[in-house]
């Protein structure tokens, strides 16, 4: 068994694929309609066979609920692995992006968390 898809609420869908194209470097893979909606994913662009990122519409009361109570307590929705965060972390910063944790070296690892713009906290880590 392997994980194929996973999904992220977000609060727009033609903001969160740009955003995650344009600032993070995904790729579009699939973006087709869905009754009043998208099926838009979005892959690495270092495996575009690998798991599959669902950016899935918030317009579900509970999933806004969740998303807006995680960000409240300052939980990342998700975790990307980076090769550096450091340089990832000062890339993303040049474009604008908000940091909420900057890189932070905790045990193994070192992380950064960062405002998607889509209502979202999103969690980098180098191992």
């Amino acid at each position: 068994m392997e994980i194929i898809v996973t999904s992220l609420f977000v609060e727009n869908q033609e903001k969160a694929l740009q955003f995650y194209t344009e600032k993070l470097g995904f790729v579009k893979k699939e973006d087709e309609p869905a009754g009043e909606f998208r099926w838009i994913t979005v892959v690495s662009p270092n495996n575009q066979n690998g798991t599959e990122l669902v950016l899935e519409p918030n317009n579900n009361p509970i999933a806004k609920e969740y998303q807006e109570k995680l960000v409240a307590e300052g939980i990342p929705a998700t975790m990307f692995g980076v090769e550096d965060v450091h340089e990832v972390y000062t890339r993303l910063v040049d474009q604008g992006v908000q940091f909420t944790m900057k890189p932070t070296e905790m045990g193994k690892v070192t992380l950064a968390v960062f405002d998607d713009t889509c209502g979202n906290l999103i969690q980098i880590v180098q191992q």
